[in-house]
């Protein structure tokens, strides 16, 4: 009369091809998603230097030197600017023959890469009336052994 009573087990489900379906479906969505490869800065390198590379003349007064510090600070000339004083003094500078004009921008290696990306877009920005493309020349600070500052990528 009594029934003992037993537990029932509940069925354990089986999960060895769970792997194998999340591999398939990583597959399938890397393969059908499309990429936006249009995206980034447009720049163009210059070419290497050559075994016998010619100097340009290049007058004191066409050359215009940004410093962008640590701490995000832009210096332009000596004096501190806002981005979009920079933007409108870039403008004034390369309206006068903006194919000889040279920026030189100089960047701490401690800068934000955010930072630097603003400064190269006002500086396009700047030059976008002008229906050319800046020619810019980057100088990277580096720390020697000892920790003092050297000059990468200008003049040896």
């Amino acid at each position: 009369m009594f029934r003992s009573r037993r537990r029932r087990e509940v069925p354990s489900l089986n999960t060895s091809s769970t792997a194998d379906i999340s591999f398939m479906l990583l597959i399938f969505f890397l393969v059908t998603s499309s990429m936006d490869a249009g995206k980034g800065l447009r720049r163009q390198l210059p070419p290497p230097p050559q075994d016998e590379e010619q100097v340009a003349d290049i007058r004191r007064e066409d050359i215009m030197t940004v410093v962008l510090t640590a701490d995000g600070q832009l210096t332009m000339n000596g004096d501190t600017v806002a981005l979009e004083q920079l933007q409108q003094e870039v403008t004034r500078f390369a309206a006068v023959n903006p194919k000889h004009r040279v920026i030189a921008i100089k960047a701490a290696p401690e800068a934000k890469y955010n930072d630097y990306f603003q400064l190269q877009n006002a500086l396009v920005a700047a030059y976008r009336p002008l229906k050319c493309a800046p020619r810019v020349s980057e100088v990277i600070e580096e720390r020697g052994e000892r920790g003092e500052e050297r000059e990468k990528g200008g003049e040896p």
